[in-house]
């Protein structure tokens, strides 16, 4: 058989820059409580929400990319045409097919790049850095743009008391090329399937369909105690195999930046990988809400603007949620 030539990348690859776009709104919530019989007092202590972004009517999420992206290529000091894969995690495109990555690509100016969309809800982030560093490291691609973008608000209910209130809608975006050391370590992930329903969509999109208006338009919802639980237990254990096969100890990092999901699941994964008070722990979801796959992005860049000495330190990401699915690498912060 002949063997067949095979392109060879960088040794390494890291991230370069972050973007990132919020939606337009303020959303207090004050604004939510009385569909759900509640309060502002219950929602901050259960959730440590105080106010999440949306995105006007006008604004989707193919919009809030293009912001995010932008200012990612910009910070990164390269051109939209160095670009060799567009990946974009979200669950919020506002068709089933093409792709809002493909849409992306035009609009930024990475055309022919290849491009698609990622569905791994809240751990889609995670999931396009792992793609983007092999990417880089066999020669497939120089950069990567990797995009979580969501406008999640067009998907809750305002009757809805498991997630609903939780939901922002907004755009991460980073540039990932090529180094000469690893600054992105290798990704733990996996996927439980027999937990599939404990996150995701009260009806189908056929029900939808069928109803002829018997069934509402479906909206997220989940199982709170389940999602919790799993979260706060079998996670930690993601996050402390993602450092170990890194090499380096918690007390190395400069950041944990987890998908902002619920505070109280921040906090308690904080504690179970015992992180002295040294390490930086993200906690966005108090202003912006839960944004799935845009979360781990938006907070980071936040975690920069606030803490511009975290550059070059080491933060361990981890993204879990519906299907159920996660993802956690140590990457080195640009």
């Amino acid at each position: 058989m002949t063997a067949l030539q095979h392109a060879t990348g960088a040794p390494g690859s890291r991230i370069y820059s972050y973007g990132a776009a919020r939606g337009d709104l303020v959303v207090p919530n004050d604004d939510l409580v009385e569909p759900i019989n509640s309060s502002d007092e219950w929602i901050r202590q259960r959730t440590g929400v105080v106010e999440r972004r949306r995105a006007s009517a006008e604004v989707n999420a193919i919009d809030l990319a293009v912001t995010a992206s932008t200012e990612a290529i910009r910070s990164a000091g390269i051109r939209p045409d160095q670009i060799g894969a567009v990946l974009v995690s979200t669950v919020s495109n506002t068709v089933q097919t093409p792709s809002l990555a493909s849409l992306l690509a035009e609009r930024i100016g990475a055309t022919p790049a290849p491009a698609y969309d990622i569905s791994a809800a809240c751990a889609g982030f995670t999931y396009g850095i792992a793609q983007a560093d092999s990417f880089i490291r066999s020669g497939l691609a120089q950069y990567v743009l990797v995009v979580g973008a969501e406008k999640l608000s067009q998907f809750a209910k305002p009757t809805d008391r498991t997630i609903s209130f939780l939901l922002g809608d907004g755009a991460g975006a980073a540039i990932v090329g090529p180094a000469a050391e690893s600054g992105i370590g290798p990704t733990v992930w996996g996927s439980d399937g027999a937990k599939w329903d404990a996150v995701g969509m009260d009806s189908t999109l056929q029900e939808y369909r069928e109803g002829a208006g018997q069934v509402d338009w479906p909206t997220l919802r989940q199982e709170g105690q389940t999602v919790f639980r799993w979260a706060v237990w079998e996670m930690a254990k993601v996050a402390q195999q993602a450092l170990e096969v890194a090499g380096v100890t918690a007390d190395q990092l400069a950041a944990f930046i987890p998908h902002q999901a619920n505070m109280r699941i921040i906090d308690e994964l904080a504690k179970q990988l015992k992180l002295p008070a040294s390490v930086a722990i993200a906690r966005d979801i108090a202003t912006t809400g839960n944004t799935s796959a845009a979360s781990i992005p938006l907070a980071t860049h936040a975690l920069l603007a606030e803490h511009p000495e975290l550059s070059g330190g080491l933060a361990l990401q981890i993204g879990f949620g519906a299907g159920l699915v996660f993802g956690a690498q140590v990457v080195v912060l640009p």
